[in-house]
């Protein structure tokens, strides 16, 4: 049994150490420009911050338009942020819903909000949202926070790809 944790603790040193766990971060905003020929979008965010991307499929690039309101989960290395995923928001896309939390377990992956008029609905929550969305939330004030809530539906269940 010895040796099976610690191949396990070895294994986990070694993909932190080859960088083969990324952190994923997520931008919801605007897109700004398209270059098919770089593979690149910039997205602007509510707060004015315009953010360069790279997306590893030319097809996702040739999809995404100027003015498509989006949600990229990318990852960095070095100063290179590189897409792992482009959501595109709206009619054929994510869904937005607000509320206030009233509970959320990021290791189960779900998320319950209180919307307007008092219903309560509950999101499993995509690993990228479980890991990067809501990180301007303080500990503590999770359950009283407002937040909007973009998600799609799947046989039933409200899919929470990002909050904010």
């Amino acid at each position: 049994m010895r040796k099976i944790w610690m191949l396990a603790l070895g294994l986990a040193v070694a993909l932190v150490a080859y960088g083969a766990v990324e952190a994923v971060s997520s931008i919801h905003g605007v897109v700004t420009k398209v270059d098919a020929k770089t593979k690149t979008i910039v997205v602007k965010s509510a707060d004015g911050t315009e953010t360069a991307v790279k997306v590893a499929s030319k097809a996702t690039v040739e999809g995404t338009k100027e003015g498509s309101e989006v949600v990229v989960h990318y990852t960095v290395k070095g100063t290179e942020k590189s897409a792992v995923e482009v959501e595109t928001v709206g009619k054929d896309g994510l869904k937005a819903t607000q509320g206030t939390i009233t509970k959320i377990d990021r290791t189960t992956k779900t998320l319950t909000i209180k919307t307007a008029d008092g219903t309560e609905k509950t999101f499993e929550m995509t690993g990228h949202a479980a890991s990067s969305s809501g990180k301007a939330i303080a500990a503590g004030s999770e359950k009283s926070a407002k937040v909007t809530v973009y998600y799609t539906e799947k046989t039933g269940k409200a899919i929470a790809h990002f909050f904010e």
